[in-house]
């Protein structure tokens, strides 16, 4: 029997028709292979199991070698990763998906071992993130960062540009921009981790400078209609914080809809934690904001068809669930039971608790 919802109706994101308002958020995974860290086989079909979703953002693809932090994670800066991405796209498509990359770089959630030379990782400022990243197969303590140079940052910025150019030539209906969970764009935006005293440094308008220059070049390559970003303004993730959020991102967001993104990707609350970690309010964002606003973090179905019916979202981001139901938008319209997760497998490895996972009716068959 189906199940009338409101994450099963169409929604229109620019020049893309979605089929229903479910996206699979980015969901690292740790499967790329080395030592060029293109994605894998294993990706092409793990993607075009889950094309039913309204919209797929594939997992964070750093934008350089310097924008690594974890062990195996896919890029988007060479000829062969486009290659690799390639295949993953025309996969979706065949399959009648959509797909946007996520265009990550970590700054100091890194380690000297993922860095050229075993330079030390780069942040708005000189200070070390308590917390850990994984490489060599375990979780292991974040290096020491240094303050990136003034002169350094126009690269940066070039970085995300010419990945944007590489996620067309890949085949990609579009890209997010991450600017969130404590990565180098948060790292900047947040007065915690930036205690810089240049044009980067200080104000909240310098703070989130490298943000929307990003945003202003990234949308130039790719197209403002193809654009998204991921903001999270109040998540401890990474060991970020800031001492007025609101204003901030406030203030972001005014940047970005000036812009013309097609949506913001908000995290609400501890990005996989409690949704009222601090207080925030999320609709002064959706008011500042012409696009569409995809809300992320702790929504089930039922909380989902409510933020939908009430305005305050357009889309709706589901992370696990994706995960282990490839087929998770046909179960919702059977009001069918879950697959339920393996943990153990969320980072690094093979097909199990990647591709492995049953569709309903393999899943019934085994019973």
């Amino acid at each position: 029997m189906s199940t009338p919802t409101k994450l099963l109706e169409p929604y229109q994101l620019g020049p893309i028709t979605l089929p229903n308002r479910l996206v699979m958020a980015p969901l690292t995974r740790n499967r790329a292979v080395p030592p060029g860290m293109v994605p894998s086989p294993l990706a092409v079909d793990y993607y075009g199991q889950r094309a039913s979703a309204g919209l797929l953002i594939t997992e964070a693809s750093q934008v350089s070698q310097q924008g690594q932090g974890y062990q195996d994670t896919p890029g988007i800066y060479s000829k062969e990763q486009v290659a690799g991405w390639r295949k993953v796209t025309d996969r979706v498509h065949e399959r009648g998906g959509r797909i946007f990359i996520q265009l990550w770089h970590v700054g100091r959630i890194s380690h000297t071992s993922l860095q050229a030379g075993g330079a030390a990782p780069v942040a708005p400022s000189a200070i070390r993130a308590k917390g850990k990243t994984f490489v060599n197969g375990t979780f292991t303590d974040i290096s020491e960062p240094r303050a990136l140079e003034l002169g350094e940052i126009p690269g940066i910025i070039e970085s995300f540009r010419l990945a944007a150019a590489n996620a067309n030539e890949a085949g990609f209906d579009g890209v997010e921009i991450h600017g969130a969970n404590g990565y180098l764009l948060d790292q900047f935006a947040k007065d915690g981790t930036n205690k810089r005293t240049d044009a980067y440094g200080g104000s909240i308008e310098n703070r989130a400078k490298l943000m929307l220059e990003i945003a202003e070049v990234v949308t130039a390559e790719a197209g403002a209609e193809r654009t998204g970003i991921r903001i999270s303004p109040v998540t401890p993730s990474n060991d970020v914080s800031d001492s007025h959020p609101q204003p901030l991102f406030d203030h972001i967001v005014n940047g970005l809809d000036a812009l013309r993104l097609i949506y913001i990707h908000v995290i609400e609350g501890a990005t996989g934690g409690p949704r009222d970690v601090a207080p925030f309010d999320y609709t002064s964002l959706r008011k500042r904001f012409r696009g569409a606003y995809m809300a992320n973090n702790g929504y089930d179905f039922e909380l989902a068809n409510k933020a939908l019916a009430a305005g305050s979202a357009d889309l709706i981001a589901f992370g696990k669930p994706f995960i282990s139901n490839p087929d998770l938008v046909e179960r919702l319209r059977r009001a069918a039971p879950l697959n339920e997760w393996d943990k153990a497998t969320f980072y690094g490895g093979g097909a199990k608790g990647y591709t492995d996972y049953p569709a309903m009716e393999a899943a019934q068959a085994a019973q």
